[in-house]
């Protein structure tokens, strides 16, 4: 296990290296930072002034090693537009985006797997077709267009919630119901293929020739090892519903890290978009990284 922590953990250091050269690289390659920086009235006199506070005088290799020394110690500068440090930026925003994620994974996993599990256990059956059918649905309808059909439904004919902020528990369900009905599609396909295979296994089929009642075989036996694969495909899901959530949040006026990438995107406010691009890409890595983990804790096969 050891070993195998070790490999993983290296490969994660590999990746976030080469995310951090890839998000610095990305920035630099969109154009003249100084010239976006200074704005179009900007003289030569006034760009090469801006060029020189910047550092972006400096060799592309020393600009990175300089940015990514400070990135360590989590500087990340001071924002062009709000006049803040970055970091004290990210710190406000982060946990509107976190809560987001987490209450949207949480809808996606306890509506996708018990249907998963239904669609398996009630193979070829009308409540199969059902559970494929939401799945199609959910890969095929787009996420703002899900969640302008809730806060007409639900915000603005019901009144049963509000339609946008992040004041209370109550503006986070209809966007984590949205963002959460992205990530569903998968986990249910993912459960109910585990499902059908955990099922046509030798040590279900002793399990039912010994009089085990059907719900223990079903939960102990066969969920317990057909949900190892879903814990890894949630991590991942829970990194992109990180990363796409700026739409939902745009939709709902969340004030978290995807509206504040939209405003500095719209504003060339590059330091926030490059610290943005990077804090949600370790944030990934990490999670891919402990999914990895826990998956060889909970089956020994996976640590050859």
């Amino acid at each position: 296990m050891l070993s195998f922590a070790l490999r993983r953990i290296l490969v994660a250091l590999a990746v976030a290296v080469t995310v951090s050269v890839a998000s610095f690289m990305l920035l630099h390659l969109s154009g003249d930072l100084a010239t976006a920086i200074a704005g179009p009235e900007a003289t030569g006199e006034q760009i090469a002034a801006i060029r020189v506070q910047h550092g972006l005088d400096q060799p592309l290799l020393a600009q990175f090693v300089a940015w990514a020394g400070k990135a360590l110690q989590l500087d990340f500068g001071n924002s062009f537009y709000f006049r803040e440090r970055v970091s004290d930026l990210i710190l406000a925003r982060l946990p509107v985006t976190l809560t987001l994620g987490v209450v949207a994974l949480c809808v996606a996993l306890f509506v996708a797997i018990p249907l998963g599990v239904l669609a398996a256990v009630r193979r070829d059956t009308w409540v199969d077709r059902l559970a494929l059918a939401v799945s199609v649905l959910g890969q095929a309808m787009p996420s703002f267009w899900f969640g302008l059909t809730l806060i007409m439904v639900f915000a603005v004919n019901l009144r049963w919630l509000p339609v946008s902020g992040n004041a209370t528990w109550k503006h986070f369900v209809l966007p984590a119901v949205a963002l959460g009905y992205y990530a569903m599609p998968a986990v249910m396909r993912l459960t109910r293929n585990g499902m059908l295979e955990v099922l046509a296994s030798d040590y279900v089929r002793t399990a039912r020739a010994k009089g085990l009642p059907p719900r223990k075989v079903l939960i102990r036996h066969a969920l317990r090892n057909a949900v190892i694969p879903v814990i890894a495909l949630a991590a991942v899901q829970f990194g992109f519903m990180l990363g796409g959530s700026i739409v939902i949040e745009a939709v709902f006026s969340l004030q978290g890290l995807g509206q504040l990438a939209w405003e500095s995107i719209a504003r060339n406010d590059f330091p926030v978009v490059q610290a943005i691009v990077l804090v949600l890409a370790m944030i990934y890595i990490a999670l891919t990284l402990a999914a990895d983990l826990l998956n060889a804790l909970l089956d020994p096969r996976l640590r050859s």
